[in-house]
């Protein structure tokens, strides 16, 4: 048996550092899932064998055994003491951007596996995900949420998203464990944005909320990868309703309150990256 999922890439439209526990750092985000997928094909095996095969954005050289997506299946075939599978993952996510695109392909490769082997206990495939990064829990089902803790507290938002963005990833990317780091050396004051967003969005006013969107890891990326402070220059540039950065970079976007407007804006940026313009998808 075969099963095809799309697994979506992440925008953090506001990150927020609420403190500390265990050496892990603790978040208050809003997110949605966005209309880049990458692709990821699981087929059952009669033995016990799992094998992945990457495709597309350099993913073909991650060693398998350090890959989420490899993680997954072993976390999956652990628990619920079923056969191997054959997984190829096509990627379209850019890496190393904060985009979520290793934990998409875990809870993709979860969600495959689920449908092979007739599994329907999602609280147990949460527990898995949460286990194999920060963000696999909450794209088990994607969509417009808060995202608390270390990720693992999801609560899903009944919300409109009506706004486009202009993405926007340089060739360099940024860590995420340095970025924390230099987050935590730079000890600078960021005010946090996400009740007020969730508030707003929940009014209805996706506009308002907008011109909150912001991140606490801005200027620890910018510090680390000029890039960054480039590519939101360039975007500022175009009149948005914000410019930000997703994750802990180097993925940049821009919101509008239109489709026209994002495109409008594509044609005129200015700075270097790939850009696509994208929306709010529910998965």
């Amino acid at each position: 048996m075969t099963a095809r999922v799309r697994a979506a890439a992440k925008l953090n439209l506001t990150l927020d550092i609420v403190g500390k526990e265990g050496g892990y750092h603790l978040l208050d985000s809003l997110v949605t899932t966005i209309d880049v997928y990458d692709l990821v094909k699981v087929s059952s095996r009669k033995d016990s064998k799992i094998r992945l095969t990457m495709h597309g954005m350099g993913s073909e050289l991650l060693d398998s055994d350090q890959n989420n997506a490899y993680r997954a299946a072993i976390a999956f075939q652990n628990r619920f003491k079923t056969a191997g599978a054959d997984i190829t993952v096509y990627k379209n996510i850019p890496m190393r951007a904060g985009l979520g695109g290793s934990s998409a392909d875990a809870a993709g490769v979860l969600r495959a596996l689920a449908e092979i082997y007739s599994v329907s206990d999602m609280g147990a495939l949460k527990e898995l995900a949460d286990g194999l990064g920060s963000d696999t829990g909450y794209l088990l089902t994607g969509g417009v949420a808060r995202m608390r803790g270390r990720g693992e507290r999801v609560e899903p938002l009944d919300v409109s998203m009506p706004l486009w963005f202009l993405l926007v990833c340089p060739e360099e990317g940024v860590g995420t464990a340095r970025c924390f780091a230099v987050s935590d050396e730079k000890e600078e004051n960021f005010p946090p944005r996400t009740e007020r967003a969730v508030d707003l969005l929940e009014k209805g006013d996706a506009v308002g909320a907008a011109r909150l969107f912001g991140n606490a890891l801005t200027s620890a990326a910018k510090t680390i990868e000029p890039a960054v402070e480039r590519t939101l220059a360039s975007l500022k540039q175009l009149s948005p309703l914000c410019a930000s950065m997703t994750g802990s970079g180097s993925g940049c976007f821009a919101a509008f309150e239109t489709r026209e407007l994002a495109e409008w804006a594509e044609s005129r940026f200015k700075g270097k990256g790939k850009t696509s313009v994208v929306r709010a998808v529910k998965q």
